[in-house]
């Protein structure tokens, strides 16, 4: 846990926050409409928050890219329905806006992996290297990077970098292996992954496919590589949503976390998606850090304006250029802002 993110926590004990409850005969929707108006707040929800959650947002997306729409509104308020990890990285984008997360414990068993002053350690033995991360890692962690990326642009960002240039990637093991297999670079990849895109079960999913026959395997390139080998298609969590969009199939089993898939019938009510099965006893693959948020606590946090996210400016200063870099690469190849 991040300084930022203790001190919020004192914050929220001392005000008695974490004992309240909601009469469950209040009027959640009605409660978060009424405070979004009060306060001039914005609500971002990530694709991986419940449908109900995703209902009552203003913004649904990936992590990036709601940051980047929040930072160009005039609210007063940044409520990210999400993981801590998006939220340090709406503060950053926002720095003289309120950025608030429903739940502090929402964290990222993929950003978790990867402590700051374990990979600064790492990084030392690799003094001439280039140090990539995909987006989905601590503020701190940025401050260690030369340039962020995102699964939709990473391919485009590795592939700007000079061939003779060694590259560190770091989260991700698994995005960093189908990166080094789409470009054809050696890349030194630090040893992180996420919790959820390692669950799937390959054994399942062929026994699946083999049942709905016309249905479209799509994975995030978060998976392991024996996933990716079977899907397809493979993108973001918005490149698989807008590939429902747009793909003729009326079948798709979704190799990612289940939430997106409440978007996707959504945009495509008269197709089916099955999510790809997991290797545990569960019939789900949702992410327990990104369903630790609820309605109740996103109208608390809404109340009490707590938790807050509080980054040091240093943290803010050094961290946001490793996402300015990416921006600018992005720009170059015609990928735009994209989350």
């Amino acid at each position: 846990m991040t300084n930022s993110l203790a001190s919020a926590a004192t914050n929220l004990d001392r005000v008695g926050y974490l004992d309240l409850e909601v009469d469950p005969e209040f009027d959640l929707i009605a409660g978060i409409n009424r405070l979004k108006k009060e306060k001039n707040a914005v609500i971002l929800a990530h694709y991986y928050q419940d449908s109900e959650i995703q209902d009552v947002a203003d913004y649904i997306g990936d992590s990036l890219g709601l940051s980047q729409k929040a930072a160009v509104t005039d609210a007063d308020i940044i409520v990210f329905a999400g993981v801590h990890f998006m939220a340090e990285t709406a503060k950053m984008l926002s720095p003289n806006k309120k950025v608030l997360l429903p739940d502090l414990k929402a964290g990222c068993s993929l950003a978790d992996s990867c402590p700051p002053h374990l990979f600064k350690k790492f990084r030392e033995k690799y003094p001439d290297h280039i140090v990539v991360s995909y987006i989905n890692c601590t503020a701190e962690l940025k401050t260690l990077t030369d340039i962020c990326c995102t699964s939709t642009n990473a391919v485009a960002i590795i592939e700007s970098i000079p061939k003779n240039q060694p590259i560190i990637f770091a989260p991700d093991k698994n995005l960093g292996a189908y990166l080094i297999k789409k470009t054809g670079r050696d890349m030194v990849l630090w040893n992180g992954a996420c919790m959820v895109h390692e669950i799937f079960s390959h054994e399942r999913i062929v026994k699946l496919k083999n049942r709905h026959p016309e249905a479209k395997f799509i994975a995030h390139p978060e998976c392991e590589a024996h996933i990716l080998e079977m899907a397809d298609f493979i993108g973001s969590t918005t490149g698989l949503l807008n590939y429902t969009i747009k793909d003729s199939a009326r079948e798709y089993i979704v190799a990612t976390e289940a939430g997106i898939l409440h978007q996707m019938q959504k945009a495509s009510p008269l197709k089916t998606f099955i999510p790809a099965p997991p290797n545990n006893n569960c019939a789900c693959n949702d992410c327990p850090h990104m369903k630790r948020n609820t309605m109740e606590k996103l109208y608390l946090c809404m109340e009490y304006e707590l938790p807050e996210i509080v980054l040091p400016d240093w943290v803010i200063k050094q961290g946001v250029k490793s996402i300015d870099r990416m921006l600018e690469i992005s720009e170059k190849a015609g990928l735009g802002l994209k989350g």
